[in-house]
């Protein structure tokens, strides 16, 4: 593909002579830290085998947990590895207590992952899934994802709202929720905020307790820089024992390594959400990514730093055929969505061009991490001159 393809474009957009990488939304890339650690761990599963790894096990999973549970300020035992966010929603929209005619209230542009497990119960259980209308940023098409009002989701709830469910950063538009603004609506009127935060864990500080988050998911490969295939599920214990169980295995019961003795006896601990065995060579490399990263740092840190290199772009960019959507303070995340037309084929040429910047919903989306230059956000405001 070249730029001349594409209608209105000029002949070619600037080439850059080093590989610039702005998709930490997407899969973001390995942070080198936790690649050695998993390099490391499975070469001694390679020439030990059994022994070696499971008495490393639990130590890992125990780690991992502890460095999860700083990251959010609450207890270890509120902390549970999982596969991904879609697991661990899926557990708690199969395991909440739900009657016919109860309502979960979500945003019309979710991420599937916080969508299809609500619509699934409203398909067996009757419960009714209320969407948040969309409000459209100025000046861009009205039909592509902005925002929500939470004027908007006061004027949705009944007494039959038993949740609200929605993304803590919006994966098109990157508009940031204010979560303890949320959470206080929530405690107001007794209803439990389950909260995506894939587009925001590592990069917008959460604290849970503070916020009234009754639960949290979150992958582990985007901003946080670990491997795919692993995430971290918190609940708050209250919430927690209202969920009957949904997957069960040997690791669910406390008497677990006891493979003989078949009592019920489930871990009330999030514990009792890791029902079979661990990918503890992945948990061992995304626990130490943050350990040396982002706590080292601080996530405060992080998120000034991300919104400076966005800034530096924006002062760069003088192709006016992009229309940022700039939101509050309090609303940034570490995505600034651009709007244009062709901005899937943009995303394509950049990549032509040695720059990795994504495209969903009609956006460009440049997603700058700590580890970016103030050159790198030069360099890609530099080669969007040439694109109509």
């Amino acid at each position: 593909m070249t730029a001349s393809s594409i209608p209105g474009s000029k002949e070619t957009i600037l080439n850059t002579k080093r590989k610039i990488f702005l998709s930490n939304c997407g899969v973001a890339q390995l942070h080198h830290s936790a690649a050695q650690e998993i390099i490391e761990f499975i070469k001694v599963h390679q020439q030990y085998g059994h022994h070696r790894v499971i008495e490393q096990y639990d130590a890992i999973l125990d780690d991992f947990k502890q460095t999860f549970g700083q990251l959010l300020n609450t207890s270890a035992e509120n902390i549970a590895a999982v596969k991904n966010a879609s697991e661990g929603i899926s557990m708690i929209a199969e395991g909440y207590p739900f009657e016919e005619g109860d309502e979960v209230l979500s945003f019309v542009h979710e991420y599937p992952a916080n969508h299809f497990p609500w619509k699934l119960q409203a398909r067996k259980k009757g419960i009714r899934l209320k969407l948040i209308p969309n409000v459209p940023y100025p000046g861009i098409d009205k039909t592509q994802c902005g925002s929500w009002k939470l004027a908007h989701i006061k004027a949705f709830i009944t007494p039959k709202t038993r949740i609200i469910a929605l993304s803590h950063v919006q994966f098109t538009s990157g508009y940031a929720a204010d979560l303890m603004e949320l959470g206080a609506l929530c405690k107001e009127h007794e209803i439990d905020l389950v909260v995506c935060a894939a587009q925001s864990l590592g990069t917008i500080p959460i604290d849970p307790e503070a916020m009234n988050i009754a639960a949290l998911v979150s992958s582990g490969w985007k901003w946080l820089m670990g491997p795919v295939g692993v995430g971290v599920f918190y609940t708050a214990p209250a919430f927690r024992a209202k969920l009957s169980q949904v997957m069960i295995g040997a690791e669910t019961m406390q008497q677990c390594p006891d493979y003989l003795d078949h009592a019920w006896n489930p871990h009330t601990t999030a514990k009792r959400f890791e029902y079979a065995t661990s990918p503890i060579s992945l948990l061992k490399g995304l626990t130490k990514v943050v350990k040396e990263n982002h706590l080292k740092m601080g996530v405060p840190f992080i998120h000034r730093r991300i919104l400076k290199l966005q800034d530096i772009f924006l002062a760069h960019l003088e192709n006016k055929d992009f229309k940022p959507l700039l939101f509050e303070s309090k609303h940034r995340s570490g995505i600034l969505s651009l709007y244009h037309p062709h901005a899937l084929e943009c995303s394509e040429l950049l990549k032509e061009q040695g720059i990795t910047c994504s495209s969903r919903g009609g956006f460009l989306r440049v997603a700058p991490h700590f580890q970016n230059s103030e050159e790198d956000m030069r360099l890609l405001a530099d080669a969007l001159v040439g694109f109509e």
